[in-house]
């Protein structure tokens, strides 16, 4: 599994973080950006991640900014981006579980790295249950009209 990594200057440190965390864990990745604190749009890098998760070159990722709202917006204008905002295991676990989520979107701001590493962890342990959850995944993007 190849994971994907985003963010902004806002999430910057804790994607550095999670990086060398997920190096300790030889878990594979690619940084999407940003490269730096300076301020920067976090949609840029959204877009990036987004098209890296449809187009297969990641199979899951993680998108970082102050609050983790503005990126997964972002994240979730793509057609089969499901990224859930996540501020604790629990909702990590259920993102993944009910949602099928293939983003986790975590706010930088308001979070401990710590927190951050419990909820990656669960976000790439648990399996989407499918069952009655398929249905309501399909029905998420807008159908296209012929």
């Amino acid at each position: 599994m190849k994971i994907g990594l985003a963010s902004d200057h806002a999430g910057y440190a804790l994607k550095e973080h999670l990086r060398q965390w997920l190096d300790a864990k030889n878990i594979p990745y690619i940084d999407y950006g940003t490269g730096s604190p300076e301020s920067v749009n976090y949609a840029v890098y959204g877009h990036r991640l987004a098209a890296a998760v449809e187009s297969g070159e990641a199979d899951k990722g993680i998108a970082i900014c102050g609050t983790g709202n503005g990126i997964g917006m972002t994240l979730n204008k793509h057609r089969d981006i499901r990224a859930a905002v996540c501020w604790n295991e629990e909702t990590a676990r259920l993102a993944r579980a009910h949602n099928d989520a293939n983003i986790l979107a975590l706010p930088g701001r308001l979070i401990t790295a710590e927190d951050a590493e419990r909820m990656v962890e669960t976000f790439l342990r648990t399996a989407f249950e499918g069952g009655r959850h398929e249905e309501r995944i399909r029905t998420i993007p807008i159908p296209t009209s012929n």
